[in-house]
């Protein structure tokens, strides 16, 4: 309370911020995550990441797939990897963009298994 009697109220909830630190944040805290819901499988995560990297290129907002490795500071190899999951038959595709999340530690199909299917 002031001198003059009034009282200011803010909705503030506290986030982890840079490097972890906890910071003070306006308004109320976002809603709770449900932790049995899993998270989206690493290869669905990078078929998409191919099929955005193919509209990337075909659209001409980027040369080539070169200039995708250079702008994500990883190796051209990689970036060819992760395009390559492309050569999949579509439904193998939609299968993996589809996939149920993973609940445990590991992904039930890795990337390392698929790639020699793909290339």
């Amino acid at each position: 309370m002031t001198a003059d009697g009034v009282t200011v109220e803010y909705a503030v909830h506290f986030a982890r911020g840079r490097h972890g630190q906890r910071e003070l944040q306006p308004g109320d805290p976002p809603p709770e995550t449900d932790p049995d819901a899993g998270t989206v499988p690493r290869l669905a995560r990078l078929m998409a990441l191919a099929i955005r990297f193919d509209g990337l290129v075909r659209r001409g907002e980027v040369a080539d797939f070169a200039e995708i490795a250079a702008l994500g500071h990883v190796t051209r190899a990689r970036v060819s990897q992760i395009v390559n999951l492309l050569n999949l038959a579509p439904d193998i595709q939609e299968a993996i963009l589809f996939h149920e999340p993973v609940r445990g530690e590991r992904d039930a199909v890795a990337e390392r298994q698929v790639r020699a299917i793909a290339a």
